[in-house]
């Protein structure tokens, strides 16, 4: 069993660091965080047709590249590392994955063409009021109408649902929790962007009132499809704060060389040791479990639920950890508005939240392994 990265890999993270550095520089992460889109559709464009990284774990036969989970770790911790602004996340780990998932043919056929290509900006419509990310948060109703379904309700915090043309919304009939294609424009859909800490990654309420929406895979059996996804996207999750951690850690360690105080370097200080040498530690070990997960992504093994709880849990806290120390070493310009290390720090807490912080994964990884 080996876990170091292909040949082929470390090519695609090369091509794909390159890629977001000249297109997601700093500099334009803080332009697109001020927009109300979130990102730049020329980038976007970009991104799927000489890239194809909204192709890349889509399967071959609706338009895809068909490369597995490994391959997309990688890119998601290069975008980790970037910042980078733009519906990704939304729109393949968690729209496109549940349409793999979902068992529908016809849905996958209709649908996933569109996201590889680029054309189609999707998302996944989960939590409600209560911010609960299991079973028992999904509350909204579908009611049957004629020969399809309507809906009726709201959804929160939902990943770029606000410019999303497709989002796939999960409700509750009388067989139980199920799944919705709905249009972005839709009408009785109402869609409100938030107010976020992380203005790097955009959040949307949805509001339906009588939403006309089409049934995708079987009524009632959608929880073990979403909970699925869910343990998926907490893997990619974990491969995004890797990549922001890591540079964390090498911001950390460069400014504690440059930066002189008393006529020596800060970085020959016992204490701005002892920071940086548990930031190695604590982004080396992420590593390992964000990597491993990532493997057991790929193979869709029997570890997958309990390891994507661990690495959604230690990466949440190794990633926070990082960045607030990152702050510390750079002492008070790391505090400044001007300086980046805020846009990782508040990267790092909405991450930590989102799919359920370190204290739900821990609680849930001690069910999935019987404790």
């Amino acid at each position: 069993m080996n876990f170091a990265f292909s040949e082929e890999q470390e090519t695609l993270r090369e091509f794909v660091r390159q890629f977001l550095e000249n297109y997601s520089p700093e500099t334009t992460v803080r332009e697109l965080m001020e927009t109300d889109a979130g990102y730049d559709a020329e980038t976007w464009s970009m991104m799927a047709e000489q890239l194809g990284l909204q192709s890349l774990i889509i399967p071959e036969e609706y338009g895809g590249q068909g490369f597995g989970y490994v391959e997309l770790i990688v890119v998601l911790e290069e975008m980790g590392r970037a910042l980078l602004c733009a519906p990704f996340f939304s729109t393949v780990v968690l729209a496109a994955n549940t349409l793999i998932h979902a068992g529908d043919e016809t849905a996958a056929s209709a649908l996933l063409p569109g996201i590889a290509s680029g054309e189609t900006i999707a998302t996944l419509a989960f939590t409600e009021e209560s911010g609960r990310w299991d079973e028992g948060g999904i509350t909204m109703e579908a009611a049957a109408d004629g020969d399809g379904w309507t809906l009726s309700g709201s959804k929160m915090y939902v990943l770029d649902g606000h410019i999303a043309d497709l989002v796939l919304v999960a409700a509750r009939t009388a067989g139980g929790v199920s799944l919705f294609q709905v249009a972005g424009d839709a009408e009785g859909l109402t869609r409100t962007a938030l107010a976020t800490m992380d203005m790097t990654r955009k959040q949307a309420r949805l509001d339906f009132d009588g939403v006309s929406a089409t049934l995708v895979g079987a009524e009632g059996e959608s929880w073990s499809v979403l909970e699925r996804v869910l343990d998926l996207a907490a893997v990619a999750l974990a491969a995004e704060q890797v990549g922001g951690a890591q540079v964390c850690l090498d911001t950390a360690v460069q400014y504690a060389k440059d930066r002189v105080q008393f006529g020596r370097p800060i970085g020959s200080f016992q204490a701005i040791k002892h920071k940086c040498a548990d930031m190695l530690l604590e982004v080396e070990s992420a590593k390992s479990a964000a990597y491993y997960a990532g493997w057991c992504a790929a193979e869709l093994n029997d570890e997958l639920p309990s390891v994507a709880s661990l690495a959604k849990a230690y990466c949440s806290e190794a990633y926070f950890h990082t960045t607030a120390e990152n702050i510390q070493i750079h002492g008070g310009i790391g505090f400044t508005w001007e300086h980046p290390a805020h846009l990782y720090f508040k990267r790092a807490k909405s991450s930590e939240l989102l799919f359920g912080d370190p204290t739900y994964h821990r609680e849930l990884l001690a069910q999935r392994i019987g404790i």
